[in-house]
C-alpha cells in the first residue's frame, strides 16, 4: 500500500492552508516540536485552528503513512476480516481513520474520540473531501483516561495516543480500548524505545487478556528483544514543499520510525505464522543476511546465499518488516 497520502487527503488539506502563511505555520509547527520532546500534551500546544493546521502539515503525513502499513499488514495477516465499524481513540486530525478506509473501503461507521477541539475541527473539515464513513464521523470529545465504555467497533486503533497518557493510566486505556474493540485493536507508537516500551506493556496486558498478536509477532511468547534492542520498522513517505518548509528540511522524503501491534479477538481468524524480518536485510557477497523474530520466540539470523537461487530471489524482494 502506497504512503501517500490519498488524492483526495493532499487536496482537503492544501484547501486548509490556502492563504495562511506558511512562515507563521512553520514557527508553530517548531513549538509543538518543541513541546512534544519536552514531554507536554497536544492539549497544551494545540490551542486554535493554526495550531492544528501547522500540526496536520508537519505529522498528518507520517501518521497516516505509518497507519496505512499497520493496517495493510493487519488485512494481509487476517485476509477474511471485512469490518464495517472504527473507534479512532486519540483521533487527532483524523488520519489512522483515512488509512483504514483506504485498507478497507467498506467501513460504513467511523467514531473519533479526542479532547483537542481544534485538531477534531480540522479533522472534520478535511474528512468532507472523504468517503461516506469519514464525512458522516461521530465525534465525541473525550479524555482517553477517562473510564469508559467507549463505543464499541470492529476496528479501535489508537495511534500516537499512549505516549500522551501518564505511564500510571496507561493500562486502564488498554484495558478500555479492548473491551471496545469486536474485531482487532491496532496500536501505533513512535519507533523509540520509550514507545517499544509502552507497546511491549500493552502486549502483555492483552495477550492475558485473551489475545493473539497476528503481527507485528510470529507468537505469543516473551518478546526476545527486550533488554537487547527495540522492535520497530519504518515507512518511507514523500514531502511536499509546505512540509519541507515547515520542518525546515530539504530532502523529498522521510523515513518514519514507529513500533506498532495488532491484537486480535479469539474468533478471527488469522492467517499461518512466518518469522518476521526486524532490521533492514544486509546484502553481501556471500549472500543476503536476515535478522528474524522466530515462531518459538527467538531471534534467529538466516543467510540466504546466493547459491540457493530461488531462496535468494524471494529474499532480494524482502524489507524489513516482512514476513518470510
Amino acid at each position: 500500500m502506497s504512503p501517500d497520502l490519498p488524492a483526495a487527503l493532499r487536496v482537503a488539506l492544501d484547501r486548509a492552508l490556502d492563504g495562511v502563511p506558511r512562515k507563521g505555520l512553520a514557527e508553530r509547527a517548531a513549538r509543538t516540536s518543541e513541546a512534544y520532546r519536552a514531554g507536554q500534551p497536544s492539549a497544551g500546544v494545540i490551542r486554535e485552528a493554526d495550531d492544528a493546521l501547522a500540526y496536520a502539515l508537519t505529522r498528518l503525513p507520517a501518521t497516516y503513512a505509518a497507519c496505512a502499513a499497520v493496517f495493510a499488514e493487519a488485512a494481509r495477516m487476517v485476509p477474511g476480516f471485512e469490518p464495517g465499524t472504527l473507534l479512532d481513540a486519540g483521533a487527532g486530525t483524523g488520519a489512522a481513520s483515512w488509512a483504514a478506509a483506504e485498507v478497507w473501503p467498506g467501513l460504513s461507521a467511523v467514531t473519533w474520540l479526542d479532547a483537542n477541539p481544534p485538531l477534531l475541527a480540522l479533522a472534520a473539515q478535511l474528512a468532507t473531501a472523504g468517503p461516506p464513513a469519514l464525512r458522516t464521523a461521530e465525534v465525541r470529545r473525550a479524555d482517553l483516561t477517562a473510564a469508559g465504555p467507549w463505543p464499541r467497533a470492529d476496528v479501535v486503533v489508537a495511534s500516537y495516543a499512549l505516549a500522551e497518557i501518564p505511564s500510571d493510566k496507561q493500562a486502564s486505556t488498554i484495558a478500555e480500548l479492548w473491551a471496545s474493540c469486536e474485531g482487532i485493536l491496532a496500536l501505533v507508537e513512535p519507533g523509540t524505545p520509550a514507545g517499544y516500551g509502552r507497546i511491549l506493556a500493552a502486549r502483555t496486558a492483552l495477550i492475558a487478556a485473551g489475545a493473539t498478536v497476528p503481527a507485528p509477532c510470529p507468537h505469543e511468547l516473551a518478546c526476545p528483544l527486550v533488554g537487547e534492542d527495540w522492535c520497530h520498522f519504518s515507512v518511507r513517505l514523500p514531502r511536499s514543499r509546505d512540509h519541507r518548509l515547515a520542518k525546515g528540511g530539504e530532502v523529498p522524503f522521510e523515513d518514519e520510525r514507529f513500533s506498532y501491534l495488532i491484537a486480535a479477538r479469539p474468533g478471527i481468524a488469522a492467517g499461518p505464522r512466518r518469522p518476521r524480518i526486524l532490521a533492514p536485510p544486509r546484502v553481501g557477497k556471500p549472500g543476503i543476511a536476515l535478522k528474524l523474530c522466530g515462531l518459538d520466540g527467538q531471534v534467529e539470523p538466516r543467510l540466504v546465499t546466493k547459491r540457493d537461487q530461488p531462496a535468494y530471489a524471494v529474499a532480494r524482494r524482502l524489507g524489513w518488516g516482512d514476513v518470510i
